[in-house]
């Protein structure tokens, strides 16, 4: 079989496990979990033989016309260069793991079956995105994910907090998907083609009249999907969703999406200074802020939600300085971290009931609850952190020595400004980054008070995908060496100067972190208990989900449940001190879009509807009245009596004379 052929079957496997997925669900309930998990799993083999057939040379190209459409046409293109081949293997393994997982996570919620077709639907449209040659292919797969996340997100539609996350994180990426397209028009435009290949040779030869245009309405679509500020508001709500789905958007779906694009079209924002500085000013201001909001967040998955936008922050910073290898290095090591850490939080969430962190600083022996989940989440959070030797450090490293290399004009693809402020912003990142991780890691799995609430063992689904993620997340980092040939040559091994002040910032972080929480332990400790309650239980127990629900429920339990009071050992308050309610709020930046952007719209809506009831429905209404008012006059006259019609006619005719004989006399007189 051709590569080209097993290429096309990747993203048509999961497609078709899809289809049947939905038309099975309900008539042969059995045949459910095997159409998730099996084209998935084929997908992911797949995906590793064309990377392996591929092995980091040229590039695989393959195209047919589907029809024609004008001056340009639309090819079914296949476009395999090494970054492709790595993602699809990314895919294909997060997946699968989470198709996996999530047979023991929702064995029994009831809609499961559609829940199961639209994770394969989701990872179809992603593999489409990672292997398309076409840039309008691309876009069918970049809005079939955004359609399966809105089903995703409001999977527990019930709760309010699903049904507006979903309609939320349609709305927000709709909005960046808007300039998105045209940017795609205008590129088509100056090039003359919607392949890839062919596009990246007009800016070879410096056919695009529109550079800093063109790249700066496709940044708009790069930032709704890959939640980049501004548009990043709606990723820490879809935390409404089941967990699994959860660790397949943020690991190797739709946020990845949008960085692998300009990963894909590097060339186009290098042709514009322009753009790479506001794409290293964009993603500035998302790693810093993002991380400083994480330190703020009580619900573990917020927390796990603004690392994301941090780390997609990190690969923006590096694409802003050029180097679309260590980007997507980045991307393909926080994908396995970022699924680990997901997941693990599933499992967290089931075995404490509630999703609140300082709930669970309330309980103890969590950890021991669940040592499959604290184990491999401790490695995941290590890997967040970039501790070396786990795989974030490698791959954080890339950046940050990108970066440099930027800043000290080593390297000329980007401005030197742009390198700075990619720098200055990873360093800063890190520290923070390391401090939330360990904040997370304390209140989670070093709580005080009441056992925590038992749940019986994790499924073997759950905790078995977990250790397979926990090995990537330890040794991807060391294939560094060894991934050069696959980008584009340049090396992504740590030099001595980034690697000191990362690592040292981020032992800082992590360390002053833990200082902090066990000074304010300790003074909390001696705290007067009411009614002779253990200690740690002075604020009241914590609210949790029905400790013999399975874990899909207790999540969704645990959406309605209150948050207790502040937790005064919370280190995220001592660390962020008066800036600490901003970041909890997200910086009010829902606000200010409320302020700006909701209230107008439906203030204008309230006009239309008052104009549409008032005006228009009066003149619709006028118009009818009328009618029938002229229908009962004449309605009035039709009486039967001959005599009166006999009178009418007569009064009429006479009045008919009187009216001729003034005519006639007027006319003469003149």
């Amino acid at each position: 079989m051709t590569t080209t052929t097993l290429a096309v079957l990747v993203p048509l496997l999961p497609f078709l496990g899809s289809a049947a997925g939905l038309l099975l669900g309900r008539a042969a309930p059995g045949f459910t979990r095997p159409l998730a998990v099996l084209p998935t799993l084929a997908a992911a083999v797949l995906a590793a033989v064309v990377a392996g057939r591929q092995g980091g040379g040229k590039a695989i190209d393959a195209a047919t016309q589907l029809t024609p459409t004008g001056s340009v046409p639309i090819d079914l293109a296949l476009h395999i260069d090494g970054f492709a081949a790595l993602v699809a293997i990314l895919v294909g393994v997060v997946a699968t793991c989470v198709q996996i997982y999530s047979t023991g996570y929702l064995r029994h919620d009831p809609r499961y079956p559609s829940y199961a077709a639209l994770v394969s639907l989701f990872t179809s449209a992603m593999l489409l995105v990672v292997y398309s040659g076409d840039l309008m292919v691309l876009l069918v797969g970049w809005e079939i994910m955004g359609i399966c996340s809105y089903f995703l997100v409001g999977h527990y539609w019930e709760t309010p907090e699903a049904r507006s996350a979903s309609l939320k994180a349609f709305l927000v990426t709709k909005l960046g998907d808007v300039p998105f397209l045209i940017g795609l028009f205008a590129l088509a435009a100056d090039a003359g083609t919607f392949r890839i290949t062919g596009v990246l040779g007009a800016v070879a030869s410096g056919g695009l009249d529109h550079p800093t245009l063109v790249a700066l309405l496709l940044l708009a679509g790069v930032a709704g999907k890959s939640a980049q500020f501004p548009l990043h508001t709606w990723l820490p709500d879809a935390m409404a969703g089941p967990t699994p789905v959860s660790a397949l958007i943020h690991a190797a779906t739709m946020v990845a999406a949008g960085i692998y694009f300009v990963a894909r079209l590097l060339p186009v924002f290098a042709a514009s200074a322009a753009a790479l500085t506001v794409l290293a000013v964009m993603a500035a201001l998302t790693m810093v802020g993002s991380a400083l909001a994480a330190l703020a967040q009580d619900d573990i998955k917020r927390v796990l939600a603004y690392s994301t936008i941090g780390q997609l922050g990190y690969m923006s910073g590096a694409l802003a300085v050029g180097d679309r290898g260590a980007a997507v290095f980045h991307l393909l090591s926080h994908g396995a971290f970022k699924a680990l850490l997901f997941l693990a939080a599933g499992a967290v969430i089931h075995a404490a009931g509630t999703n609140s962190l300082t709930a669970m600083s309330r309980m103890s022996g969590l950890a021991k609850r669940i040592p499959d989940a604290y184990w491999t989440m401790s490695v995941g959070l290590l890997a967040l952190a970039a501790i070396p030797p786990f795989a974030g450090f490698f791959s954080k490293e890339a950046v940050l020595v990108a970066a440099e290399h930027t800043a000290t004009g080593e390297r000329t693809v980007a401005p030197a400004g742009a390198g700075w402020i990619v720098l200055v912003a990873g360093l800063l990142t890190a520290l923070l980054t390391a401090a939330y991780a360990m904040r997370l890691w304390l209140l989670a799995f070093r709580g005080r008070g009441a056992d925590a609430p038992d749940h019986g063992r994790q499924p073997v689904a759950m905790t078995t995908v977990l250790w397979v993620l926990a090995i990537p997340s330890l040794g991807f980092g060391l294939t560094a060496a060894y991934l050069d040939d696959w980008f584009d040559g340049h090396p992504l091994t740590p030099t001595l100067t980034t690697a000191v002040l990362g690592t040292g910032l981020a032992v800082v972080g992590g360390a002053l972190t833990y200082a902090i929480r066990r000074t304010l332990a300790a003074k909390a400790a001696p705290a007067t208990v009411p009614n002779g309650a253990p200690n740690g239980t002075a604020y009241g127990a914590p609210h949790v989900a029905h400790p013999d629900a399975e874990a899909g429920q207790v999540e969704a339990e645990a959406l309605d449940l209150p948050h207790p009071a502040a937790d005064p050992a919370d280190p995220g308050r001592a660390l962020l001190g008066p800036l600490h309610p901003h970041a909890a709020a997200g910086f009010h930046l829902d606000a200010v879009y409320r302020t700006l952007f909701v209230r107008p719209v439906l203030a204008g809506a309230s006009l239309v509807r008052f104009l549409d009831r008032e005006v228009v429905d009066t003149y619709v209404s006028g118009a009818g009245s009328s009618v029938k008012g002229l229908g009962w006059l004449v309605r009035r006259a039709q009486t039967g009596n001959v005599q009166t019609y006999l009178s009418a006619l007569l009064a009429g005719s006479v009045v008919l004379a009187i009216v001729a004989v003034v005519l006639a006399n007027v006319a003469a007189g003149a």
